[in-house]
């Protein structure tokens, strides 16, 4: 029983690295969120909506990178992977009974988005974490914002910012000024309800903030 054990843990190892590691080269064709969201939109009687166009790291707005950085992940780029210090202070606010906060890095909502299914449990965080660390180990930061800017979630059956863009802007990711990146950037966390076409009050406050950080960040590589 151990013997077989040990040969799935190491068949398990082996392949999620060989996978995450195939990655680092060829984008990801799909994730489990979008297969989600094509479902439910089946299930309420909607057409099939799956827009996305990748763009790679060097064609993205050096804008759009600032905005993700000062609005999901200051401390990307020194971080490997975990930003304790957000982890801290999001269990502090939860502890005072304040809106529930994760403080996950870029890496981590990457690791979430690729490699794993949507919902929350320990057992998901659990594998979150190992993911996180393989592309922390296997991937370049600049890898890592690239996928995570082509994949997330960005509106309804919209993912990535070449597709967020053309909807919302009618024009490329290439091309974003700080205004329009600190906006995709600010809807991240509820991109389903908010939108940079019809931003809330919100929506208004949270791009001030990321606009704000930009210009803090903005001797911070990103090359």
């Amino acid at each position: 029983m151990f013997s077989i054990l040990k040969k799935i843990i190491f068949s398990f190892l082996i392949l999620t690295s060989a996978w995450v590691f195939l990655y680092r080269f060829v984008n990801p064709p799909i994730t489990w969120l979008m297969v989600q969201r094509s479902m439910e939109r089946q299930s309420d009687g909607k057409s099939f909506k799956m827009e996305r166009k990748w763009l790679n790291y060097d064609q993205l707005s050096t804008n759009l990178k600032r905005a993700a950085l000062a609005g999901e992940d200051a401390a990307f780029m020194d971080h490997w992977g975990f930003d304790f210090k957000a982890i801290q202070r999001a269990y502090e606010k939860n502890q005072r009974g304040r809106r529930v906060s994760g403080g996950s890095t870029i890496t981590q909502q990457t690791a979430k988005n690729v490699f794993l299914w949507p919902g929350r449990s320990w057992v998901r965080k659990g594998f979150e974490a190992y993911f996180t660390v393989l592309i922390e180990v296997l991937w370049s930061k600049q890898r890592t914002l690239e996928v995570y800017l082509n994949v997330i979630e960005m509106g309804n059956g919209i993912y990535g910012a070449e597709a967020a863009t053309q909807a919302y802007y009618g024009k490329s990711a290439q091309s974003l000024s700080k205004g329009q990146a600190a906006m995709l950037v600010a809807v991240l966390p509820n991109p389903l309800r908010w939108s940079p076409a019809k931003p809330n009050s919100k929506v208004y406050f949270r791009q001030a903030l990321i606009l704000r950080n930009m210009s803090r960040l903005r001797k911070v590589p990103l090359d």
